[in-house]
């Protein structure tokens, strides 16, 4: 006897549209063009508009054969479906040789223009590390592929709301002609963040570039700024002020041993910009700034600090000292606090004991260092006699005869 009953289908076959697209949500560009292939169901799906907002391309400096097919699925999908990227994302992984950037610049050169042509609604772009200073650029090379970016940027200065240059190390000229390309169309632009931290080369006194103070007063409506220390001047402060304290929230500026940052800002200058935009707070992340009259010449009591990174490779010189940083600078301003530190050639219990204990405002801290066990000892007992919101302790890891401490918390009261 023959069975008339329908064949049983997979609770896939009746997933609604929405919760398959959910799941595709998830799947690498390779994965989507294998489930495209599956059924007219899915194929459908895989050309949602929500699927493709987001598009992230990765070169690699040495790439295998699967992350040659990756890249090669990548290009196909962003051309195929541009007309839907919103949110564009260029990885440059450890670039080898001036063949590999030749190429990568005719790619992302075609990339880019054909974006630019068909593309209406993209509002994130981000290209970091490119490095320009590396001698696997071509000086030819990088001239074309700044060139064809400007062109990109000039395009899309309408829409564009987040850019994400990061690691460029261009030039003073090309960095300020790829900002001016953001509004070239309007004289002005109102992009909301920008992050170009260790966009200009090393060495360069940004500051006192009266190119970049002009680049820099067409944004008018900045929520965000990333940038470096050298940058920071009265005239820029002045600037952000008059243009963008209306929205202006958070400053992240990085501060390295190799970035000029001798320059007086003064402190009536922060706090104007202060007074003017209420709602702004300032990070600061200090590589290898670790003397002290450096660092207090750059932390004025004016600016409105909400958090402080320091991070060190070594002690061994003499001007390099902790004792005073932690004790005299940082209790007055720590809200969040990370310090990565190799403390061998000083111990350093004592003083971040008290700075735990002094610093009231303390909300979030980190700390990579060597510390004994008595100061944890000291750190838990003081904790329970004051019954004070001191931060808690998650993990603990043993190196030998000392103790490899992360405190990395919120307080008690939070």
């Amino acid at each position: 006897m023959e069975d008339d009953s329908e064949p049983e289908q997979s609770c896939w076959a009746h997933l609604p549209d929405v919760c398959l697209r959910r799941v595709f949500h998830w799947l690498d560009n390779t994965d989507r063009s294998r489930a495209a292939l599956v059924c007219r169901k899915w194929n459908g799906a895989l050309y949602s508009g929500s699927l493709w907002r987001s598009g992230t391309i990765t070169f690699y400096g040495q790439p295998s054969s699967a992350h040659t097919l990756e890249l090669q699925s990548a290009l196909r999908h962003a051309k195929k479906f541009s007309k839907y990227l919103e949110h564009l994302e260029v990885k440059l992984l450890n670039p080898c040789n001036t063949a590999f950037t030749q190429k990568f610049q005719v790619t992302m050169g075609s990339l880019l223009s054909y974006l630019g042509e068909c593309n209406s609604r993209l509002v994130s772009l981000s290209i970091r590390y490119l490095e320009f200073d590396c001698l696997v650029w071509r000086n030819v090379v990088r001239a074309q592929f700044i060139k064809d970016l400007a062109t990109f940027l000039r395009r899309m200065s309408k829409r564009l709301d987040y850019l994400n240059l990061k690691g460029a190390r261009v030039t003073l000229e090309e960095g300020c002609e790829l900002l001016n390309s953001l509004t070239c169309l309007r004289d002005k632009s109102f992009i909301s963040e920008i992050n170009i931290e260790d966009f200009f080369r090393l060495h360069l006194p940004v500051y006192s570039s009266t190119l970049f103070h002009q680049t820099m007063s067409k944004f008018h409506s900045l929520v965000i700024l990333t940038f470096n220390y050298n940058c920071i001047s009265d005239e820029l402060l002045d600037i952000l002020r008059e243009q963008s304290a209306h929205s202006l929230c958070t400053l992240n500026i990085k501060c390295h041993i190799h970035d000029p940052h001798g320059q007086v800002v003064w402190g009536m200058s922060w706090a104007n910009l202060a007074k003017k935009a209420p709602k702004l707070n300032v990070n600061f992340f200090f590589e290898r700034v670790m003397n002290h009259d450096h660092l207090a010449r750059i932390l004025l009591v004016e600016i409105p600090v909400r958090s402080i990174s320091l991070r060190t490779c070594s002690f061994s010189d003499p001007d390099w000292t902790m004792r005073p940083i932690l004790t005299n600078l940082l209790p007055a301003y720590c809200h969040k606090l990370t310090l990565e530190l190799n403390n061998e050639y000083q111990l350093l219990d004592d003083e971040l004991l008290q700075l735990i204990l002094s610093c009231k405002r303390l909300l979030f801290l980190e700390v990579w260092a060597f510390l004994s066990v008595t100061f944890m000892e000291r750190l838990l007992q003081n904790r329970v006699a004051s019954g004070s919101c001191l931060p808690h302790i998650p993990g603990i890891s043993w190196t030998g005869p000392t103790l490899l401490c992360c405190i990395s918390s919120r307080c008690l009261g939070s």
